[in-house]
């Protein structure tokens, strides 16, 4: 399988682009959140990438982050949900933003995506739970986890956790970011 390609950006045409490594250019679909943070055309880049290989078709997929990689190999894993949908998921929600929904078991976020009605919406959710821990794990999303972590072991409900832990500002020490947090749920 090739995990990822490292060229020249040769060509950019949503959602797909085109990298030249070492003479042989490759033609990848790529969500609009990786097609964003691409450089100019003419530049060096590197993706992560998915390869799906069909019958009538051998495609690949990529992607800026390897959370972004691993949160779509969640996506296509789950029955129905094939790698177009998968894509428009992580071109309409970050990571991050993806893993909060199914946290908080909410489904408006995945519904203001187009393709995504509210049963698949649901189904994601359901089939999600407890898989995206690790995708969100950036080193922010990381204290966020934890907060979320020592939360739930003090008793408190996912949703509850995971509202307070949004309400704490990335870079707190993890001490006072948890002591920020039960502030936050003692007010409310």
């Amino acid at each position: 399988m090739i995990g990822r390609l490292t060229g020249k950006l040769v060509g950019k045409h949503p959602p797909q682009v085109l990298v030249d490594v070492g003479g042989v250019a490759y033609e990848l679909d790529v969500p609009m959140s990786t097609f964003y943070s691409l450089p100019a055309t003419g530049e060096p880049v590197s993706l992560y990438t998915h390869l799906v290989v069909r019958e009538d078709a051998h495609t690949l997929y990529g992607f800026a982050t390897l959370e972004e990689r691993s949160a779509f190999r969640q996506l296509i894993r789950i029955s129905g949900v094939g790698a177009r949908t998968a894509l428009s998921v992580l071109s309409g929600l970050s990571v991050a933003d993806l893993a909060q929904a199914v946290t908080l078991q909410e489904v408006a976020p995945l519904t203001r995506i187009p393709g995504i009605g509210k049963k698949t919406a649901e189904r994601l959710l359901l089939e999600l739970k407890g898989k995206l821990a690790e995708a969100a794990a950036t080193p922010a999303g990381q204290q966020a986890t934890d907060v979320l972590n020592a939360l739930v072991a003090l008793g408190y409900s996912d949703k509850e956790a995971a509202a307070a832990a949004k309400g704490v500002p990335p870079g707190t020490p993890i001490t006072e970011a948890i002591r920020a947090a039960l502030k936050a749920l003692a007010k409310s």
